[in-house]
């Protein structure tokens, strides 16, 4: 995918700086300074002594020809270049919220369909403004936590407790795999149990070398063991396992490509825990093949991944945190 000459040339000139096409809100980058701007970006491009404009053009080709994460996120160097571009610190003849340099940002960005925002932890982003897909660096679930970031685990775990299985699926596991990249995901839902054929989403991811690879989930909101038969909130990991074998061997209809495929990879995720006992006796069922085709994910596995995708919560984990009335509160 690329980017239109015009585009390109007016983030070239807001790297520059201090002209009027950037509006004046974007600090003057003489020769050495491009070059440590771009050796932020985790780059090792370097500027050469020529006309720095359409010096910055050339990279920000070379940047935009990289391999896309997905079709509509782009490359991981490209993110870094804008969060670099709209650094807080940097601001320009305004507030350090940067909102003109955001404006005349947007106003190159939109033209491609995307649109730059600063998210919670004051880092700029950047939005697919169709399919809503956020560029992110793949984020790491096993980093240290700020305190921001413990409170909204906190509050999404607060409304998993007391979250129905259409909305695990809708408000947490939907907005969750499209941020992480994954594209086209369909929820089957639970008013036609007979289309479902063991499998509540099924979705598509696109590697690099442009290859497609189709994954179906089934979800439950509860815990996962292995006794024998299913009680109360707990799900049976055989009836899971079934559930996956149907996943597995039947066909699902892309429309983007106007045939039916077969799912190359289940997901098994529990709004609960996965006991030790059900991964085991699972892993036990799972011949040499399939054992790479199965994956497990529980309810710390989307507390973590959804805090640091920063992804919005819930909007009912949002009201359930605001604080009561005043004439509610005791005294």
């Amino acid at each position: 995918m690329k980017f239109k000459e015009r585009t390109i040339a007016q983030i070239a000139e807001m790297i520059c700086g201090d002209n009027a096409s950037s509006g004046g809100f974007f600090p003057y980058r003489s020769s050495s300074i491009i070059t440590r701007f771009f050796r932020d970006c985790d780059t090792d491009y370097a500027h050469d002594g020529s006309t720095r404009v359409y010096w910055i053009a050339g990279v920000l080709r070379q940047i935009l020809s990289e391999p896309w994460l997905a079709p509509n996120v782009p490359p991981a160097t490209f993110s870094r270049v804008i969060a670099t571009l709209m650094d807080q610190s940097d601001a320009k003849n305004e507030g350090s919220d940067r909102a003109g340099a955001l404006t005349a940002l947007n106003g190159a960005l939109g033209r491609e369909g995307f649109a730059a925002f600063y998210g919670e932890d004051q880092q700029c982003y950047l939005r697919h403004i169709a399919t809503n897909a956020i560029a992110t660096a793949a984020p790491n679930p096993h980093r240290p936590f700020s305190a921001e970031e413990l409170v909204r685990r906190e509050r999404l775990m607060t409304f998993l407790d007391g979250a129905s299985e259409d909305e695990l699926i809708e408000e947490v596991l939907l907005p969750l795999f499209r941020q992480l990249g994954f594209h086209r995901i369909t929820a089957a839902g639970h008013r036609d149990k007979a289309l479902e054929y063991g499998k509540d989403v099924w979705m598509k991811h696109t590697l690099p070398t442009r290859h497609v690879l189709y994954f179906g989930l089934q979800a439950k909101k509860g815990k996962l063991d292995s006794s024998g038969v299913t009680k109360g909130a707990n799900a049976n990991i055989a009836e899971i396992y079934n559930q996956v074998l149907m996943m597995l061997g039947h066909e699902i209809f892309d429309p983007e490509t106007s045939r039916k495929v077969l799912v190359d990879h289940a997901f098994i995720v529990a709004g609960g825990e996965i006991t030790k006992a059900a991964r085991n006796w699972l892993g036990g069922k799972l011949d040499a093949t399939k054992r790479s085709q199965v994956m497990f994910m529980d309810r710390d596995d989307i507390l973590n991944l959804f805090v640091v995708s920063n992804v919005p919560l819930p909007s009912k984990a949002l009201a359930s945190s605001k604080p009561p009335p005043d004439d509610e509160i005791p005294f």
